[in-house]
């Protein structure tokens, strides 16, 4: 009888579960899901859907660049690795208009639709990918200033879904944290042009970044958003311990990273 239940319950939760993954799928291809179906997904699943619409209808417009969302992508790995983001909450509301900003944005630039669901960054988004297409966004102070300036209107548009639409209030903690991203989109917007001349201007395929600011801002590594946002959640947290460890954490991620792109491999110039 014990295994009789189990197993119903198991098909059960697979019939659960069918629907939402399945929905991932279709809100990537059809770029019709509003925030509102974006809350209902797991952080899995919107992780699952970020990276179709990168690998999928915004690889159409930009064919051969670097994914654009990829820090979005190391923020929510976060949120998984801290279980934030449930459906309903105020953080899982912010994050629904961001990614609905981001798939009404491509639906725009690809010209399937005209439609933003009166969400501020998809215009912006839309801007962001067809100037980027079209050469206008190599320098790397223009680029980040397109993407933060997206970005910052479809949060912006999210926090009015958490607080006005759905009275969802932020923590504390979570209060400060989103000061932490404010933050962050500000400092892409206010990139000096000069340093455009120490950084490899925005193109197709992976560029090297060699300034710790060039690799903590580049757009199209989850690494530093994911180690970055560990450090600023335990930051607002005052947990002076964990964040001493992120913040180790993040300056060897970043020293990884910089001797994979500089450092000759080990055994490159052995002979035999």
């Amino acid at each position: 009888m014990r295994a009789a239940f189990a197993t119903v319950l198991a098909c059960l939760l697979c019939l659960t579960a069918a629907p939402a993954t399945a929905s991932t799928t279709t809100c990537a291809n059809t770029l019709t899901c509003t925030a509102a179906d974006i809350d209902g997904m797991t952080i899995a699943q919107r992780l699952a859907f970020l990276r179709a619409l990168s690998a999928g209808p915004a690889a159409e417009i930009v064919p051969g660049y670097a994914p654009r969302w990829r820090n979005i992508e190391g923020v929510l790995e976060f949120f998984a690795d801290r279980g934030l983001g449930s459906p309903g909450s105020w953080v899982s509301f912010v994050d629904a208009g961001i990614l609905e900003g981001v798939e009404r944005g491509i639906a725009l630039a690809r010209g399937d639709s005209a439609d933003t669901f009166g969400n501020p960054g998809a215009p912006l988004w839309a801007a962001y990918l067809t100037r980027l297409r079209d050469g206008r966004l190599s320098g790397r102070s223009a680029h980040d200033r397109a993407w933060s300036t997206a970005e910052q209107a479809s949060t912006e548009y999210g926090v009015g879904l958490a607080e006005r639409v759905h009275g969802r209030t932020a923590t504390p903690v979570e209060q400060r944290f989103y000061q932490f991203s404010e933050f962050y989109r500000w400092t892409l917007r206010a990139r000096p042009v000069l340093l455009d001349l120490l950084s490899p201007p925005v193109g197709p395929g992976r560029a090297r970044q060699l300034t710790f600011l060039d690799w903590f801002t580049d757009v199209t590594n989850d690494v530093p958003a994911r180690r970055g946002a560990h450090l600023a959640y335990d930051l607002a947290g005052f947990g002076a311990p964990g964040g001493a460890l992120d913040f180790a954490a993040l300056f060897r991620a970043y020293a990884d990273a910089l001797a994979a792109d500089y450092l000759p491999a080990p055994g490159m110039y052995q002979t035999s």
